[in-house]
């Protein structure tokens, strides 16, 4: 089969596209062939390295964290899919490999592909769906009434968190430039401000949820827009000592995380709020409830462009330029 692959951690290399081994199936795997997978930030930042101490791949490694295509084998033991079943997933930790034509993918992973979207809006939605899911359904219980704001509303995790929101019966606030307006209201957002011009810490109060997407300087500005008990879950760091238990890391990663999370941690006791890190997982039962949520018509994929598979490394480039709205996939069938 065709894929994709790196040699080594690097910034600047590009993947190259060879011809490997199709993989071999567990008793509880089942066998994909890929129609579609999407570009994530997430990709980039295991190129570059910056979770080797903790997540250290092996190489050649196939990148590439969300899936959608037609399951081809099944394990013995696998009881919940069957050959020409569609699927879609985000293959757990060190089972990445959608930047090629088959992967390997445990059942406990796996969700049936929403019948009313195509390959490519379903190979947009596992790592951001799983992501804002386990943010503001399992970390943040987030309840009808409650006001919620996330930032960088047109990218990826942005516009799924905006309509996921809503769903909720939440109020919702969200960042972007001035050309995504129209964009972010359209999914919902009740206030849309300018990030290049208006200081969203000036203008939100009393929140009781922020999504943190950006830098330590809009993490300390959303821990003060926040109510008392209200709560930022950040997706961008700083990693702290819970995420270091859940992921059961030795213990010096706890010290280290300690030490990185202790400015965020200080702060929010300051002032009365809390701060959590939170690092997704792969999960296909909560993956098969966001399923039924798009095919009731509530959430739409939003696809900014989709590249043929010969054209991954443009697609990677694309999205680390940070002009993508929505999500970037790659059609691999």
């Amino acid at each position: 089969m065709k894929a994709f692959t790196i040699n080594r951690y690097s910034k600047t290399d590009k993947l190259q596209l060879v011809d490997i081994q199709e993989p071999s199936i567990n008793e509880n795997q089942v066998l994909v062939q890929i129609y579609a997978a999407s570009i994530n930030q997430l990709d980039s930042k295991i190129k570059a390295g910056e979770f080797k101490l903790f997540m250290p791949y092996k190489f050649p490694l196939i990148l590439g964290h969300d899936v959608a295509g037609v399951i081809t084998k099944v394990g013995a033991k696998v009881s919940h899919f069957k050959v020409g079943d569609e699927i879609f997933a985000r293959p757990a930790d060190f089972s990445i490999g959608a930047f090629a034509e088959y992967i390997a993918i445990n059942e406990s992973d796996l969700a049936l592909k929403p019948k009313n979207i195509s390959m490519e809006e379903a190979a947009s939605i596992p790592l951001v769906g799983l992501t804002v899911w386990q943010a503001f359904v399992e970390k943040a219980k987030v309840q009808k009434g409650q006001k919620v704001f996330i930032q960088a509303g047109s990218g990826g995790v942005g516009t799924f968190a905006i309509q996921l929101a809503k769903q909720l019966g939440a109020f919702v606030a969200t960042t972007t430039s001035t050309s995504n307006f129209d964009l972010v209201k359209s999914l919902g957002a009740d206030v849309v401000l300018d990030y290049k011009t208006q200081d969203f810490e000036t203008l939100l109060n009393n929140y009781d949820v922020v999504l943190n997407s950006q830098d330590e300087k809009t993490l300390e500005k959303s821990l003060r827009i926040l109510k008392p008990n209200g709560q930022v879950i950040s997706i961008s760091g700083p990693p702290d000592v819970a995420y270091a238990k859940d992921f059961r890391l030795p213990w010096f990663f706890k010290i280290i995380f300690f030490f990185l999370s202790k400015k965020a941690k200080s702060l929010a006791k300051k002032l009365n709020v809390h701060y959590s890190f939170l690092f997704m997982q792969a999960n296909g039962t909560q993956l098969s409830k966001i399923s039924s949520i798009i095919e009731d018509g509530k959430i739409h994929p939003v696809i900014d462009k989709v590249f043929p598979f010969e054209q991954t490394n443009e697609a990677i480039s694309y999205v680390e330029s940070g002009r993508a709205k929505g999500k970037v996939v790659i059609k691999i069938r």
